[in-house]
């Protein structure tokens, strides 16, 4: 093996055993799933009215993987994708997870009692199914 061949191979095993001896910083992030306090089933919302969307943070670990929140409808347990209120126009987004609770105004939607909101930061989480009127 010819020498500058046989340099450079020392050279990556150099750098190789370098790397492998960086500590990385791998902390340990938790999901965090909040049960969803309110609504709740039997809540009755009017659209155009303001409400707080409440979840639970008590058992809140340490080490969140997202700590950004969003919450947005669904109905039928299918998210909304092109109407206020669903993925593209979040009723509320860019909050902390830890708040609790966030302020949300109901949009103008069909009557029903199959709305759900999905809270977002770690996970989707799903609040159980509550009426909206007009």
């Amino acid at each position: 093996m010819s020498k500058p061949l046989s340099l450079v191979l020392v050279l990556f095993a150099l750098l190789f055993a370098l790397v492998g001896a960086m500590p990385l910083d791998l902390s340990a992030r938790d999901v965090f799933v909040p049960k969803i306090l309110y609504p709740h089933a039997g809540t009755v919302w009017k659209a155009g009215n303001h409400h707080n969307v409440t979840w639970d943070t008590s058992d809140a670990p340490v080490n969140i993987t997202n700590t950004q929140g969003m919450v947005v409808f669904a109905k039928n347990g299918l998210m909304f994708t092109n109407q206020t209120g669903g993925l593209d126009d979040p009723l509320a987004s860019g909050f902390s997870i830890l708040l609790g609770r966030i302020e949300i105004q109901v949009p103008e939607v069909a009557p029903g009692d199959d709305y759900q909101v999905v809270l977002f930061g770690d996970s989707g989480n799903f609040s159980p199914k509550f009426t909206i009127t007009n």
